[in-house]
Formats: structure tokens, sequence, C-alpha cells
């Protein structure tokens, strides 16, 4: 099972990376920008690629899976809401980019760790409702899996963003 995570979470980086890394500019372009079209694509992939790992790993039965995917639905549809601002900051800040100001520079920082504090506190707020449905392993599985797809996932977009200081 281990080598299956490990497998499916490479596949799904190298599928994000090949998605932003096909990003090409054109001289009238800025190169750090996502187009919406690409960055829409990329995150219906990161949604199917997430469900998906915690299917294949989370080795539900059938009454378990009845009652677990309606509040993993429901988190998602969350999640969702705050990874819209995540990606809205990523967007404002290619589109920004070689003209931030301190400011701005702070702004962005400051956001861009509040929608990690709004996740996290996600996390906490589900931890009730998935064990109401699963027992504590499958629970704590869960979150684990969640976490490293999501961490794997901040890597590889956090990577593929220009320090501020090299604008």
């Amino acid at each position: 099972m281990k080598n299956r995570v490990v497998a499916v979470l490479v596949g799904a980086v190298l599928l994000i990376g090949s998605r932003t890394c096909a990003q090409t500019a054109t001289p009238q372009t800025n190169p750090h920008v996502i187009s919406d079209q690409d960055l829409g694509l990329l995150r219906k992939d990161i949604r199917s690629q997430r469900k998906q790992l915690i299917a294949s790993n989370l080795n539900l039965t059938d009454q378990e899976a009845t009652k677990f995917w309606p509040v993993y639905d429901q988190y998602v549809s969350e999640l969702i809401n705050i990874n819209d601002k995540k990606f809205g900051l990523i967007q404002e800040y290619a589109d920004n980019y070689g003209k931030l100001t301190n400011e701005q520079s702070l702004s962005f920082v400051r956001r861009w760790l509040d929608a990690d504090i709004e996740i996290a506190q996600l996390r906490q707020k589900y931890v009730p409702m998935v064990s109401k449905v699963l027992d504590g392993k499958k629970s704590a599985t869960f979150f684990q899996l969640d976490r490293r797809i999501a961490m794997m996932i901040e890597l590889q977009l956090s990577s593929k963003m220009p320090l501020v200081q090299s604008q």
C-alpha cells in the first residue's frame, strides 16, 4: 500500500508539474501567469486525483463509503472555496510580479498564511464529522492522506512561483 500511495502521489505531482511547465510565454505575456483555462484544468485534475488517491488508499467497506463520501464531498466543497482564494492570490502575484512594493509583498504573504490557517481550521472542523462515520484509524488515515496530497500540491505550486526578492 505504501508504494501505491507514493506512486500515485508522484504521478499527481508530475501531472501538476507538466501542466504548469507546459505554459509557454509569448513576448507580450508575463511568463509567471497561468492562464485561466490552464488553471481550471489543473484544479480539475487535482480534485480528480485527490479523490482517486483517497479512494484507493482508505480501504472503505461499502457501508463506510456510503457514509463517508457525502462528508468528503462537503469537505472538498468548503476546501475549494479556500483554494479559490489561494489560486486568486497566485494569479494576483503573477499579475503584479516585478511591480510589488514592500507593502504589497507583506500583504501577499499575510493573505497566503491566512489561507493556510483557514485550511487547518477546516480540517479541525471536519475531524469530528469524519470520526462519526469512520473509526479512529481510518479517520486519521484520511487526514494523513489529505494533508500529504495538499503538501505535494503546495510544494509544486510554490516551486513555480519566483521569490519576491527576485523581481
